[in-house]
């Protein structure tokens, strides 16, 4: 097998197993990433014809390239938690300016509205995640959106908006009842007296 055919077959698998998770996860397909992925894989046998590139280098780059939103907000969240919160906005920032797909935009607002409850600008957070799930026109995985649902509570919590804050505390606990933020959320509508 050729070089350049050891790259096509790297870019292929790559893109067929990143796709398979994806659906796995109930996420659909992002035509982006595809596209990306195809992109950057052309590209890849074609430099292979005149340079010698190595199939694990080239899957690091095709990595980084395509999921680079992803990358720069797990970066983001790891100093949100160590309380680098300069930081944190600045990567979900760039994340933001990289044409992100609907669902790393809307990942990426999660985390950043995360992190200004931790900054405790309830206002901000309150806006933040408002706007990213009352625009969510994806599917996102569970996790997130009850993750989303519990922390748009807090900030509502914090901001005087009682009522709206039991109802994303609810929501929180219908996306995904197994989840942490679920939990979190159900002993928060207990400690509000309020019904499930």
């Amino acid at each position: 097998m050729s070089l350049s055919q050891y790259i096509a077959f790297t870019g292929l698998l790559y893109l067929i197993g990143f796709s398979a998770l994806n659906f796995i996860r109930q996420q659909g397909l992002s035509a982006r990433f595809i596209l990306e992925g195809l992109i950057f894989t052309l590209a890849g046998i074609v430099l292979s014809l005149f340079y010698p590139v190595s199939p694990i280098l080239f899957l690091i780059l095709i990595y980084l390239i395509t999921m680079r939103v992803r990358v720069l907000v797990d970066m983001g969240n790891w100093f949100s938690a160590r309380k680098d919160f300069r930081r944190a906005l600045a990567l979900y920032s760039f994340a933001l300016r990289l044409s992100p797909d609907e669902s790393g935009r809307l990942v990426t607002l999660i985390s950043r509205g995360v992190t200004q409850l931790r900054m405790q600008d309830y206002e901000a957070a309150h806006k933040t995640l408002e706007g990213a799930l009352s625009s969510a026109k994806v599917q996102l995985r569970a996790k997130y959106i009850s993750a989303g649902y519990y922390n748009l509570g807090i900030a509502c919590s914090h901001t005087g908006r009682d009522k709206e804050a039991i109802q994303c505390f609810y929501q929180a606990t219908q996306v995904f009842p197994a989840s942490v933020y679920a939990r979190a959320a159900e002993r928060a509508l207990k400690e509000r007296g309020a019904k499930k």
